[in-house]
């Protein structure tokens, strides 16, 4: 079952915890066991699973990437969305969480988050969820 998960963004980078949303889209489909793929089809926009318990780890993880891209004057694209582009590559365009008794299966303290590098937007993710084979 595909699914399409309309996100708004607010800012113009910023982490939108998005994953009781997901969880609702896995509830819905009576899914038992199986898996749950959130995928971003945009160039501009990650998706990443990480703390959801201190907001400060949000805050941090996007400082620490924008910190790896260095000075954004040298990149080349004229469209001024270049890091971006490189922060998407490095984050990924999606996550794999498993689905157990009809539940996200993630870990205590983890969150699924649409990482916005080039907001404000209205996004849109891809969320497939597979039932396993009984």
């Amino acid at each position: 079952m595909l699914t399409d998960l309309a996100v708004p963004t607010r800012r113009h980078r910023e982490l939108v915890d998005i994953t009781s949303r997901v969880h609702d889209l896995v509830r819905a489909s009576r899914v038992p066991d199986g898996l749950c793929v959130v995928y971003s089809p945009h160039t501009t926009a990650a998706v990443t699973i990480n703390e959801n318990a201190d907001p400060d780890v949000t805050i941090d993880l996007l400082r620490a990437w924008v910190d790896l891209l260095g000075d954004e004057d040298r990149f080349r694209h004229a469209e001024g969305n270049s890091g971006g582009h490189a922060l998407t590559s490095l984050v990924g365009e999606s996550v794999t969480v498993p689905i157990h008794n009809g539940a996200l299966a993630l870990g205590q303290w983890q969150a699924v988050y649409l990482c916005e590098f080039d907001g404000p937007r209205q996004r849109t993710l891809h969320v497939q969820i597979i039932g396993a084979a009984v």
